[in-house]
């Protein structure tokens, strides 16, 4: 912690937070002695989240705009 936080010009209690929250986000691990490195796996889940509120939103794109339903545009005005 301390050379990463030299490194980046930071205290260390704010790269020991940063470093907890990325752990438990689970995108590094950590072994004996605190050695921290990229959980491969992390960024993998984080692309699949964000693919399925990608899916999520063109499938609720597409049932607005399925044909015969009304777009709108087309509503009165209130």
């Amino acid at each position: 912690m301390g050379e990463l936080a030299t490194t980046l010009h930071i205290a260390q209690p704010a790269v020991s937070k940063y470093v907890r929250v990325l752990r438990e986000a689970g995108l590094v691990t950590h072994h004996v002695r605190r050695y921290y490195r990229p959980n491969p796996e992390g960024p993998v889940e984080l692309r699949e989240y964000f693919e399925s509120l990608w899916d999520d939103a063109l499938a609720a794109f597409a049932a607005a705009v399925q044909p015969g339903e009304r777009r709108r545009d087309e509503f009165d005005d209130f």
